[in-house]
């Protein structure tokens, strides 16, 4: 068979509505493969790979359907190349097309590869846009500078404005641009019964997670015969349908909220659409206004202020990590502004820790590879940062765990937000926290082996004296920094045996962490 141009679809690209299939083209063949290079990168949970490869494999069905040529490539048939521009080239030369074009990854490391490749192939190459973002690629650099702070508030106020969305003319609905002071609640025992079932899928994942066992693939997390994430665009839209009649109500309340105390802790009202979103099953426009057209037919049921809570996370905070990412790449993967250099503890990877709090997120993690921010930035993200635990690590361990992880995504959020390595390119402070904060927005602590209230002794919180560790320690770098002048303080007030105290047992701890 031959095909006079070949085009290839990433897994993490699968938007039906791309201006590539508007007509049929017999003289197109668009290849979807399968890549131990992408499912190997780093260690990923075993259902992140399952549903990529669930989700590849339903899109080049429904592209088949559509009267679209498309080649799909399992791993049985690709594992014969070295990398993807290895086969590329060989299937130039089987259908002997006279170009190859490509969608922008979105991905560094994957721009990289075919950019390099470009250049070695025989035929033509082009690459695309992703027709995805609200924001053009080639606007990035308007917004976005290396090694540069940008505030991600006045980003979002011109993200609003651009889009019109929640104004009233030039004015913000509601007069405010930002509720979120509002949005900082935590679950009281009443509120625990409210929260709703989720909606989860039922789609067959078996053979693909044969293939990865036939491949010697490692993964981590909980093997699943069974994908409960949409590996579709109908499922998306059931999700994103599903969200706005039963979470949307209370997901501004509850967005930064944590418990144990329910059956659907790991849900609660979170949208769980990351994964639709960040594979391009969903776009993030209509995402926005069917969460507004469910807000304006509320009559007032979902408030102005669970709106815009979402409205921040679509239109602000996942276009403005996106700019940060390639703005800053790839330096931004060798940022350790606090020089930390610990080894991950062992019980990242099995969930066995005596702290509830991070025992809590991790086996959720492991067992449905997915966390919701909260959990990620103030439980194992704070966890990281008070241990100094070396970036990369933890980089790895993120990207590889939560089945929305795509790097453009993972690195902003872990490295800036949750580390604090770029020293201030996102974040204007890090994001330290002692077990109050805990304590605060969650049960966590009520049936925790340590007490919450104690810094030192073998009953202490560990959290508690690894804060006031982490400030002494970074003490020069931080004494510069104003949103920082509080807890140094704090720190300079304190009695010099209580200091010391501090110090030794935090010491113990650092040394000790895997048992902790």
């Amino acid at each position: 068979m031959k095909a006079k141009h070949l085009r290839l679809i990433l897994g993490d690209q699968l938007n039906v509505m791309h201006s590539w299939f508007e007509q049929v083209d017999s003289d197109v063949v668009y290849v979807i493969a399968e890549l131990y290079q992408e499912a190997n990168y780093t260690k990923h949970h075993s259902q992140k790979i399952t549903a990529f490869f669930a989700a590849m494999h339903n899109f080049a069905q429904t592209l088949e359907s559509k009267g679209h040529q498309v080649c799909y490539l399992t791993l049985d048939e690709t594992a014969k190349h070295q990398d993807l521009p290895a086969l590329i080239a060989s299937l130039v030369t089987t259908y002997a097309s006279e170009d190859f074009s490509f969608v922008r990854p979105d991905e560094y490391r994957l721009r990289a590869q075919l950019s390099e490749m470009s250049a070695q192939l025989s035929v033509p190459v082009y690459e695309v846009d992703s027709e995805h973002f609200l924001l053009p690629f080639d606007e990035l650099a308007d917004h976005f500078k290396a090694a540069t702070h940008v505030r991600m508030e006045n980003f979002y106020r011109f993200m609003r404005k651009r889009f019109a969305i929640l104004m009233n003319g030039a004015k913000p609905e509601g007069d405010a641009w930002n509720f979120d002071a509002n949005n900082r609640q935590s679950f009281k025992k009443t509120d625990l019964k409210f929260i709703p079932k989720p909606l989860v899928f039922d789609n067959p994942a078996s053979d693909y997670l044969q293939r990865i066992k036939h491949h010697k693939i490692d993964t981590i997390g909980r093997e699943s015969e069974h994908v409960a994430y949409p590996i579709n665009r109908q499922q998306s839209l059931e999700l994103l349908t599903f969200f706005c009649e039963h979470q949307l109500e209370n997901f501004g309340n509850f967005q930064d909220a944590m418990t144990v105390a329910s059956p659907y802790a790991w849900s609660l009202y979170h949208s769980r659409l990351s994964f639709s979103l960040n594979c391009k099953m969903l776009n993030p426009l209509e995402v926005i206004e069917t969460a507004l057209g469910a807000y304006q037919a509320s009559a007032g049921k979902i408030t102005l202020a669970q709106i815009e809570g979402f409205v921040r996370q679509i239109l602000g905070w996942r276009e403005y990590v996106r700019g940060m990412y390639w703005a800053n790449m790839p330096n931004y993967a060798e940022q350790n502004f606090l020089e930390a250099k610990r080894d991950l503890p062992a019980f990242f990877w099995n969930a066995n820790t005596k702290m509830q709090c991070l025992r809590s997120a991790i086996s959720q993690s492991l067992k449905h590879a997915y966390a919701h921010h909260i959990q990620r930035l103030m439980i194992t993200g704070n966890f990281a940062l008070l241990a100094g635990i070396e970036p990369s690590q933890v980089d790895d361990w993120y990207l590889g765990i939560y089945i929305d992880a795509i790097e453009w995504v993972e690195l902003p959020n872990t490295r800036s937000m949750a580390l604090f390595a770029d020293g201030g390119w996102i974040a204007t402070k890090p994001y330290a926290a002692s077990g109050n904060y805990v304590n605060k927005m969650s049960d966590y602590c009520k049936g925790c082996h340590y007490n919450v209230k104690e810094k030192v002794g073998a009953n202490a919180c560990p959290l508690n004296s690894l804060y006031w560790n982490f400030i002494d320690q970074n003490y020069d770098k931080f004494a510069g920094n104003h949103r920082m002048s509080f807890p140094i303080r704090n720190w300079d007030k304190m009695e010099t045996a209580k200091k010391i105290e501090i110090r030794e047992h935090a010491t113990q701890l650092l040394n000790n962490l895997d048992n902790l």
